[in-house]
């Protein structure tokens, strides 16, 4: 699923995602001049991070907005525009990593058989995404609004546990070496910082509603997770995140052209 994004503002207000993203990079084995596609790069931070381990890396978004922070903070770094559902590599990775990315991808097949074809056969998927639960406190407030108003609440992301996702990446030849399901209470940025992440994130369900109607729905869910997300002083949003590392197996036709090798 693609969106426009407010890259500016997600750059100002939104570095947790980047930061956070940064403790990925130990489930990663990097060496000097390997391969990396970052998938979803957002605003290149973490595809900067990539290059400066010794990566030859590639940062891929759908964003056309982000793509342009991204190149500006990053001039000498090569980025493209790419959907993560259907992007191709002139040739085959070392890895993939991704953070912040597959809880928007509406066709988890079609994305997981992109990156399959990405990478080189014992190459490495990375990635960290939303898993069952995330920001549930949230959603939960926000569907309520909505009820009260008989409108339907369209919930946007892919929030799977790791039972749920593993034969999902079995069936892309990716063997799961490691995953993990896990909490991460996360701290928002300012007075408004669940309403701001309200507005950042949660955009499909208030499609056709007027600014007013949009207003006093965010206001009311906001109002109705202060008990449990306002904590002295400062918003939060109750994540849950899952962590994979996979690796691209041989299938009979590759393992047959590689013994003719």
């Amino acid at each position: 699923m693609n969106i426009a994004w407010n890259a500016e503002e997600y750059t100002e207000h939104f570095q947790f995602v980047h930061q956070y993203g940064e403790d990925l990079f130990l489930w990663l084995d990097l060496t000097p001049g390997m391969s990396v596609v970052d998938l979803g790069c957002g605003n290149g931070a973490l595809t900067e991070r990539l290059a400066a381990m010794g990566a030859e890396v590639l940062g891929l978004d759908a964003s056309s907005e982000m793509l342009a922070v991204a190149q500006r903070r990053h001039p000498r770094l090569r980025f493209e525009r790419a959907d993560a559902a259907s992007f191709v590599v002139e040739q085959p990775v070392d890895a993939v990593f991704s953070n912040a990315v597959f809880h928007w991808i509406d066709d988890q097949d079609a994305l997981l058989s992109s990156v399959s074809r990405a990478l080189k056969p014992g190459g490495q998927l990375v990635c960290e995404f939303g898993g069952a639960g995330c920001a549930e406190t949230v959603h939960h407030a926000l569907r309520a609004a909505f009820a009260r108003r008989d409108l339907p609440y369209r919930f946007q992301f892919y929030f799977p546990t790791v039972g749920e996702y593993a034969p999902l990446l079995e069936a892309h030849r990716l063997k799961v070496v490691r995953a993990s399901l896990f909490d991460r209470f996360t701290e928002q940025v300012g007075e408004d910082g669940l309403a701001d992440w309200i507005r950042m994130f949660v955009t499909l369900p208030f499609e056709g509603l007027s600014d007013r109607q949009r207003a006093e729905i965010i206001r009311e869910a906001v109002e109705d997770c202060r008990p449990s997300l306002f904590v002295n002083g400062k918003w939060y949003v109750d994540y849950v995140r899952i962590r994979i590392k996979a690796i691209r197996v041989t299938g009979p036709l590759e393992a047959a052209k590689e013994k003719i090798r």
